[in-house]
């Protein structure tokens, strides 16, 4: 099996991709708009919110497929959601920020908050599946599995590795 059939059997891949679609509207549709701009930089500012958003809704699935990978460890896959959660999270602040500088066709920003939530849940229930044993330490400390501390002392530390042996 390819890769890219194991992610496309995966619910939570393919709200990534719908989401990433439905940007991909949004953005169409913000660029097709007539927007009355109020300030001078407020073409700027909607300019900045589109950059981001095709942006975050392409970092989504590539973080979910990288995470999806062969035996990746634990800090790995922990590392990659952290990023999907904080791409997501921005992708509702910057549908607010097109609202605030004028986009008017709000109900596309409101089925985007829609199904960003959706994938919330999955993404929830996604990272209760990752294996916590599956781990070496993070001496960063960041994403050790519960009960891992970033100063503990490796076990695999003590084993004796002699390169003439290869």
């Amino acid at each position: 099996m390819k890769p890219f059939d194991k992610w496309t059997k995966m619910p939570l891949f393919n709200k990534a991709m719908d989401i990433q679609k439905l940007v991909d509207h949004i953005v169409k549709a913000v660029e097709h708009t007539e927007i009355e701009y109020k300030i001078e930089y407020q073409a700027d500012m909607i300019e900045g919110n589109l950059k981001f958003l095709r942006k975050n809704s392409l970092i989504i699935p590539a973080k979910i497929a990288i995470a999806e990978s062969e035996d990746t460890l634990y800090d790995i896959k922990m590392e990659n959601a952290a990023i999907i959660r904080k791409a997501a999270r921005e992708l509702i602040t910057d549908a607010r920020g097109l609202q605030m500088n004028g986009f008017k066709d709000i109900e596309y920003l409101d089925l985007l908050r829609a199904e960003i939530e959706e994938f919330r849940i999955l993404f929830a229930e996604w990272v209760k599946t990752f294996d916590q044993w599956n781990y070496i330490i993070d001496r960063w400390g960041l994403f050790n599995p519960p009960g891992i501390q970033y100063d503990d002392h490796d076990p695999d530390d003590d084993l004796s590795f002699d390169p003439d042996d290869i």
